[in-house]
């Protein structure tokens, strides 16, 4: 099994409390939050491409 390629968004800088996000082999993605890196979600692509729409388009607001 090959150790995943952590991602974070460079807008969260050096801090330790962020999302990170992952492509695994099997078409999904892997979700940690950076302060709690053992706990891993596996979500869908169209999952995650969702959330990142809504926080982009700030729809929680409306």
């Amino acid at each position: 099994m090959s150790v995943p390629d952590w991602q974070k968004s460079s807008y969260s800088g050096n801090a330790s409390n962020c999302i990170e996000l992952a492509a695994s082999s099997g078409g999904v993605v892997l979700l940690r939050e950076s302060d709690a890196p053992s706990i891993i979600v596996t979500v869908s692509p169209a999952a995650i491409g969702g959330l990142v729409r809504t926080v982009q388009g700030d729809v929680l607001r409306r």
